[in-house]
């Protein structure tokens, strides 16, 4: 009896599916709707950071600031950097400045600046005056920085040690500086003039003896970025060459900070979250957005693909004659269409990832293509085979069972052409293949489909157009 009462005070945090639980939620609300401080506290002490964000978007506006003032000092303010975009804007302009500043003094310099990015600048120099001016100066010179960029990412805190020292002076070092980050992987050696010479891990450094000069354990840098570079390109490398961490460099080369492996794994997600919902044309849309700013964002790419349904309508318009004679024509028509969309949606989608990769380039363009038209076009025979057979059994009639065949075949043919053509051309024009795609290659094999086959229809049975 005494252990369903301590489920019941204490529900647990997550569900079987893996998302937080109703009844913890509930609890959480009553908590906060009583006032209830110690109950608020006992439920929320031992959670992660990363669960209790996905608390606070759960919860409603005012239930979201009541429960960081209730919490008080006991708020874990590493949350925020956890936090959904519209719900972290939410709650900054709604938090008093000195509970961001408290946040601000605890984030990794990333994070500090992620959280600042859109506030006026007013707002920041406000918040940034109750941080200390070391934590300050590292956030200021990451706001400088463009968003997409390995300089906002970085971390300033980083160990760096001379190139004349020895593993035994590196060693006592490290346990001696106080001003260290918490965590690190590997250190880099530098010159007199802060440029990277190398790297070495602590694993390397502690199996060292002593007295060896540093340089003689230093390893090559697999990769240094620049502070500007486009952190898709720096993730993509990370990838590449199985980085943990990397350096970071300004303009002259000197050495102002370090990526860890950690907000790269963020960026690889957000990149592919982001094709991901680009190909369904709702690129920026997050399930936290209001009603408002959801029908905002689907409603002009809906309006696209309003025009280019009336399109693929007006060319079936052209054959009306045509399709009043045969009824069998209408019953077939979308059977075309349907096929030569997902053949041209599988073309596409692989076409907008190996752009997104950069496995599809100058070097290997035109075999790809190549290679796509050749699935294309075998599809395209067997398909014809399977849906001419499948037609004469269903309508009696061979003549009607080639024609569909034929446009069979050269709609996904076209499908395959325009799979791989359209996001190339696209992105050869500086546009996002993932969000433009999906329209054009859906636009070009319902005209395609349509047209090819009532216009063999009308030609080859000898219907009037």
């Amino acid at each position: 009896m005494g252990r369903d009462v301590d489920i019941e005070e204490h529900p647990p945090v997550r569900s079987a599916d893996g998302a937080i639980s109703a009844d913890f939620l509930k609890a959480v609300e009553a908590a906060i709707n009583a006032g209830d401080i110690g109950r608020l506290r006992a439920l929320v002490r031992d959670l992660h950071e990363a669960d209790l964000a996905d608390v606070i978007e759960l919860l409603d506006h005012d239930e979201r600031i009541r429960l960081i003032e209730m919490l008080d000092r006991s708020f874990d303010v590493e949350a925020l950097s956890e936090l959904e975009e519209p719900v972290r804007d939410d709650l900054v302009a709604a938090l008093p400045n000195r509970v961001i500043a408290r946040a601000v003094r605890n984030l990794e310099t990333d994070d500090a600046a992620w959280l600042l990015e859109d506030l006026d600048q007013k707002e920041k120099r406000e918040i940034l005056r109750r941080v200390p001016k070391a934590e300050r100066i590292a956030v200021e010179r990451a706001l400088r920085y463009e968003e997409d960029t390995a300089g906002r990412h970085m971390q300033t805190d980083f160990v760096a040690v001379p190139q004349h020292w020895s593993v035994g002076e590196t060693i006592d070092y490290l346990r001696t500086e106080e001003d260290l980050p918490e965590e690190f992987f590997e250190l880099y050696v530098i010159d007199p003039r802060f440029h990277v010479l190398g790297k070495v891990s602590t694993s390397r450094l502690l199996r060292a003896a002593r007295d060896r000069p540093i340089t003689e354990i230093m390893e090559k840098v697999d990769a240094i970025f620049h502070a500007d570079d486009d952190i898709e390109d720096v993730a993509r490398q990370f990838e590449h060459y199985n980085l943990v961490s990397a350096p970071v460099v300004d303009e002259s080369g000197r050495l102002i900070g370090s990526i860890y492996i950690d907000d790269i794994v963020d960026v690889l997600e957000e990149e592919a979250e982001e094709d991901m919902l680009s190909l369904g044309g709702v690129r920026d849309e997050e399930i936290t957005h209001s009603v408002m700013e959801t029908t905002r964002g689907r409603f002009v790419w809906l309006f696209v693909n309003l025009g280019t349904a009336v399109l693929a309508s007006w060319v079936i318009s052209l054959f009306d004659a045509t399709i009043q004679q045969m009824v069998a024509l209408a019953v077939l028509m979308p059977i075309v269409a349907s096929m030569g969309g997902n053949a041209g949606t599988q073309t596409m989608t692989v076409a907008v990832r190996a752009l997104a990769t950069h496995e599809l380039g100058r070097a290997n363009l035109w075999r790809v293509v190549f290679r796509e038209v050749a699935v294309g076009l075998l599809n395209g025979l067997i398909f014809a085979l399977i849906m001419g057979l499948f037609t004469w059994w269903w309508f009696g009639s061979d003549q009607l069972g080639l024609v569909i065949a034929m446009a069979m075949v050269v709609n996904l043919l076209a499908a395959a052409l325009a799979g791989i053509l359209i996001p190339l051309g696209l992105d050869k024009a500086g546009a996002d293949p993932a969000l433009a795609s999906t329209i054009f290659v859906t636009t070009v094999t319902d005209v395609v489909g349509f047209f090819s086959f009532l216009g063999l229809a009308a030609w080859w049975l000898g219907l009037s157009g």
